[in-house]
């Protein structure tokens, strides 16, 4: 499928993590056009998305991680990735904040879940290949209209509304295409676990890389998923900027290079 790029971009700065919902099931046309969305946004074949209507026992149990209690979610996402390939963590963020991005555009409230979920709950419910993992899941539905005790908690503790200024996440001082800054400002605002913000971005030969601030070190929740996540939202920006490009996955340190189009 095409790139939404103006319903998705349109929704970056309204995106906030949500982990109380009504126990109410999203609309059918809703859950079907994200299930549509899952079926058809497969930009890297080693990653996929899967809709799962109803979470069952396991999934959302007790404490997740750092990110607090997810209650009342009626259907989650769960983000899946062919353990094979050495690119699959960023192609998995980049597909996953797809979903993520259609949903609130839907109306729906998501979050991302990357270090503790019910795994072996997970992997019943969806189908998977001897190769494939479910990487992270987000719960999926009708965010409280008040954020909740929880929600409030731990936005503070993981400080969620804090974002680095754009000098500690680009090597060069001064960028002169709006386009790219404009992608650059939809990276800023990308999700990422302990909103640790991982990616550094650097412009290189009518190209803007995007690597790591660190070497790999935390098993559970990967940097490059999170890099992949940015990946997204820049391009959704300098797209929307008028400014064309294609991403072409590198290998470490790097994890893309997105290649801008002369017109």
């Amino acid at each position: 499928m095409d790139l939404p790029v103006e319903a998705w971009y349109r929704v970056i700065p309204v995106r906030t993590s949500r982990r109380s919902f009504e126990a109410r099931l999203p609309k059918e046309e809703t859950l079907a056009r994200l299930e549509k969305t899952c079926r058809e946004f497969r930009p890297f074949p080693e990653a996929r998305t899967e809709l799962v209507r109803d979470p069952g026992a396991g999934v959302f149990t007790g404490f997740i991680g750092s990110y607090g209690r997810i209650t009342g979610a009626p259907c989650y996402l769960a983000f899946i990735g062919d353990m094979r390939s050495a690119r699959v963590q960023e192609c998995a963020g980049y597909t996953g904040e797809g979903l993520i991005l259609e949903a609130t555009s839907l109306g729906l409230g998501t979050c991302w879940v990357g270090g503790f979920f019910g795994r072996d709950a997970v992997s019943a419910q969806v189908r998977l290949d001897k190769f494939e993992k479910v990487l992270a899941v987000s719960p999926v539905g009708y965010a409280l209209s008040k954020p909740s005790f929880t929600d409030r908690t731990f936005k503070l503790l993981a400080a969620s509304s804090s974002r680095k200024p754009l000098s500690e996440l680009i090597a060069d001082a001064v960028v002169a295409d709006p386009g790219i800054q404009k992608g650059f400002e939809a990276a800023r605002a990308a999700p990422s676990a302990r909103n640790r913000q991982p990616w550094r971005f650097r412009l290189e030969d009518g190209s803007v890389i995007i690597g790591t601030d660190k070497d790999e070190k935390d098993p559970k929740i990967s940097r490059r998923l999170d890099c992949g996540i940015a990946m997204l939202h820049f391009e959704l920006g300098a797209r929307a900027a008028g400014l064309a490009g294609i991403w072409e996955l590198l290998p470490p340190p790097d994890v893309a290079r997105f290649r801008l189009k002369i017109a």
